[in-house]
């Protein structure tokens, strides 16, 4: 599973918090018990001793090492049945005392058997999310809240198909991708009016293939253009700074998902950032969904040649048919 450094070591910091704050209810816990046990301090002494014992005896090797061996382990276990008592008999739990972890697995380390413990891959995950805020912002965006029914069995003229079918054909297409997602996956480009479920559909895509560890990022075309005019004139500013590091991110991240291509400001600095950006990740194997109300026509129109020639000639289509299914929703 591939991991995006910086949004791996921001998970990692979460659960160094989740570790800080264990250890420090640990330590009002103690406190707790042996300001009305002291005796347990004593024990834990007595305890702490004996483990120096051991290591003693071990090195030393003597001819009573068995004796001794076990003479320790036989207090050990009276010294820890008292503590336990005591524990009780003050309306404690006997655990009240024990190692506070939130995984059993990794014990908070974040490993475990050698990778990625699966408790550090869901804080990874939430922080994936967090990027993926504005795109996710209704909350229900899964497949299975896809809802079919709201495409009809017309023939539409572009298909010559059922738009119901068609839809079908690109919902499965969609969860297809998710579910197998990897560096030979293809770049997606979604076709097709307003309403029609692009940007739902790239947002199940984005839960999924986040959910599998992969980086995924998400803007608006307009957003994403805009950054790199910011970066090119703000470059001394630390708005030209944040911006030249969201660069960075678009361009390098496992799949990048560009929305409603075709709404930006059409300048030949837009146009020279939308090759730089298409075309970098080309270059390097990432993968890039766009999605589009635009036809072919229109986008060879809109466009450099540069431009549509890498958007038609490296993504695959995926049509988008029907009417406007929000006005259906709210029965405009």
């Amino acid at each position: 599973m591939a991991y995006d450094g910086k949004l791996l070591a921001r998970a990692r910091g979460e659960l160094e918090n989740i570790r800080r704050n264990n250890r420090d209810e640990m330590q009002r816990r103690y406190a707790e018990v042996t300001a009305r046990v002291p005796e347990i301090c004593r024990i834990d002494e007595r305890l702490r001793a004996h483990m120096a014992q051991l290591v003693r005896l071990t090195i030393g090797k003597g001819p009573d090492l068995k004796e001794r061996l076990a003479e320790i382990r036989d207090e050990n276990l009276d010294l820890q049945m008292r503590r336990a008592e005591l524990l009780t008999e003050a309306g404690f739990q006997s655990d009240y005392l024990d190692e506070i972890v939130a995984c059993p697995l990794c014990r908070d380390t974040g490993m475990f058997e050698g990778r990625v413990c699966s408790c550090l891959d869901k804080l990874y995950n939430r922080e994936l999310t967090k990027e993926l805020g504005t795109l996710m912002r209704r909350g229900d965006e899964r497949f299975e809240n896809f809802d079919l029914s709201l495409y009809p069995q017309t023939v539409d003229p572009r298909t010559g198909a059922p738009q119901r079918d068609t839809m079908r054909m690109v919902f499965d297409a969609c969860r297809r991708y998710a579910e197998g997602f990897s560096e030979s996956s293809p770049n997606l480009l979604f076709q097709g009016g307003t309403g029609l479920g692009k940007t739902f559909l790239s947002a199940c895509i984005a839960r999924v293939v986040s959910a599998r560890g992969f980086s995924v990022c998400y803007d608006t075309a307009s957003a994403a253009l805009e950054y790199y005019e910011r970066a090119k004139f703000s470059r001394d500013l630390p708005e030209g700074e944040a911006a030249a590091l969201r660069i960075r991110r678009m361009e390098s991240c496992g799949l990048m998902i560009l929305d409603d291509l075709g709404t930006e400001m059409t300048t030949p600095m837009a146009q020279s950032a939308l090759y730089t950006l298409v075309n970098s990740r080309l270059v390097n194997g990432r993968k890039t969904i766009i999605s589009t109300n635009l036809t072919n026509d229109e986008l060879s129109k809109r466009y450099t040649p540069q431009i549509a020639s890498r958007i038609l000639g490296e993504f695959k289509t995926l049509p988008f048919v029907g009417e406007d299914i929000r006005r259906l929703r709210h029965g405009g």
